[in-house]
């Protein structure tokens, strides 16, 4: 019984062990966020504005849809052209958007844009795997009068 007892104790251990490998595969990575908006810009200068949105927002689409990482499109006023999260977004002008802690995300976004042309932009947001707010990091990059995104949450 001792043994079984042991076995089982080191089997636990290593399990415990690789809980957090798997738990991080279940999110998206700073490099995969920025490879995804990269990959975002390259398929607009593709094939065009509207039908890259459209494949933003279809969640079905795995190119621009992976685990927790999906992306995001505003032009330089606040209005949604893309979003691949929550398609009833799209149109709507959310410049005074503003996440759990008050803080204004969609200025600070364009404000970012504007400034430096791209950069991270962190804030707390809705997860799409748990649902609970989260911390977030996003990394946004500006295109003529829009910034395509995509956060990671921490």
């Amino acid at each position: 019984m001792k043994t079984l007892n042991k076995v089982l104790a080191v089997c636990a251990l290593g399990l415990a062990m690789l809980s957090p490998a798997f738990a991080a595969e279940d999110k998206g990575t700073s490099e995969q966020a920025v490879a995804m908006v990269k990959k975002a810009i390259a398929y607009v200068k593709e094939v065009g504005k509207e039908k890259a949105f459209a494949e933003f927002a279809n969640t079905s689409n795995t190119q621009f849809h992976d685990r927790d990482l999906y992306l995001f499109v505003y032009d330089l006023n606040g209005n949604t052209l893309a979003h691949g999260n929550n398609p009833k977004m799209i149109g709507k002008n959310l410049i005074d958007l503003k996440d759990g802690d008050g803080k204004p995300i969609i200025r600070e976004m364009i404000a970012l844009v504007n400034s430096k042309g791209k950069g991270w932009a962190d804030y707390k947001w809705p997860s799409p795997v748990s649902k609970a707010l989260e911390p977030k990091s996003s990394y946004v990059e500006k295109v003529d009068n829009y910034f395509v995104g995509c956060g990671i949450y921490k």
